[in-house]
């Protein structure tokens, strides 16, 4: 007579708790939920709501990833210089940015970040301040060549990159390296843009999506090797106001708008050629931030359709392919 263990090989351990050592293809019963569950694999990439920013903010500069995020800057009701630290659960505040501007970029970690461009209230205009961020206090770096907003952004607190961006409506098609100190003149882009997204290093950058005046939105992605920009392959959908996350050969883009007052919910990953569609996000919103990798992304703050309100919300994402726990369920 076949037997239990000839048929599965072993039997289903009945646990008071989750296993902390699981592994891929274990079934165990949690006592205590009174559940079967399954540790498997994701097949698509999936979003999940984590804690709340502080204020509906647009229009940040956000670092790090995602269980070390930061936040900085932006635009709450009134341009702001505050900075929140998000630790995987929640938000905290984090060391004044200074200098108040909204449509500014970052890069680096939540310990070593860096801030630069954006638009400063008074006077106004487009901005070409740098800080850095070690953690606890922000303190002034060199001023980029060009002040610049609603530019891209990559790369880390030492070797930095910014491209494209606004004035004028046409966009930039500049590109400006980072060495910790000084800001030098890099490649230029094939088109240029701004309110775009970035992703990658100072050295193999990936810029996509984006507006160019006066009705244009763009798909085009262009990818850097630290000298000249190349043409990548295209989004599927084309947007501006979006955010990006990941590496050259491994990036994500979320969010954004293919126009007012829309706001899109499409997650599109990158594989160093060409965009796949991957999950769609909980709030669909435009000018959000956004940081993180390819399988492990972290959306906060932006507006969603057909809303000028600012959300708090906050969402982490989760890539296909990563390893998840399941209940199983019988209907």
């Amino acid at each position: 007579m076949t037997t239990y263990y000839g048929l599965y090989g072993q039997k289903v351990q009945y646990l008071a708790s989750d296993p902390t050592d699981v592994q891929i293809g274990q079934v165990w019963y949690n006592s205590t939920s009174a559940t079967l569950k399954v540790r498997n694999v994701t097949t698509t990439g999936t979003w999940a709501s984590g804690g709340n920013i502080s204020a509906g903010t647009t229009q940040m500069g956000s670092a790090g990833i995602q269980t070390a995020a930061l936040m900085f800057g932006g635009n709450s009701g009134s341009v702001t210089a505050v900075t929140e630290e998000y630790d995987g659960t929640s938000w905290t505040a984090g060391g004044s940015l200074g200098t108040v501007r909204a449509y500014l970029r970052g890069c680096g970690t939540q310990t070593a970040a860096l801030g630069f461009g954006g638009q400063i209230p008074s006077p106004a205009g487009a901005s070409g301040i740098t800080q850095a961020y070690d953690g606890t206090s922000w303190t002034s770096g060199g001023t980029m060549t060009t002040g610049k907003n609603l530019l891209g952004s990559a790369g880390t607190q030492t070797a930095g990159l910014a491209f494209a961006g606004s004035p004028p409506n046409a966009g930039q098609t500049s590109t400006e390296e980072y060495n910790g100190s000084t800001w030098t003149s890099g490649g230029t882009m094939g088109t240029g843009r701004y309110i775009l997204a970035g992703a990658g290093t100072q050295t193999a950058a990936l810029g996509f999506g984006g507006y160019t005046f006066p009705a244009t939105v763009l798909s085009a992605t262009e990818e850097y090797d630290g000298t000249s920009w190349t043409a990548g392959g295209s989004l599927i959908t084309a947007r501006y106001g979006l955010a990006g996350a990941g590496t050259q050969t491994a990036g994500l883009a979320f969010g954004g708008t293919t126009g007012y007052p829309q706001s899109s919910n499409l997650t599109e990953q990158y594989d160093g050629s060409s965009w796949t569609a991957t999950g769609t996000m909980i709030t669909g919103r435009r000018y959000l931030g956004g940081c993180g990798t390819q399988t492990s992304a972290l959306a906060f703050g932006g507006v969603p359709t057909n809303s000028l309100t600012r959300v708090t919300n906050t969402e982490e994402f989760t890539g296909a392919g990563a390893a998840q726990t399941q209940t199983i369920t019988v209907t």
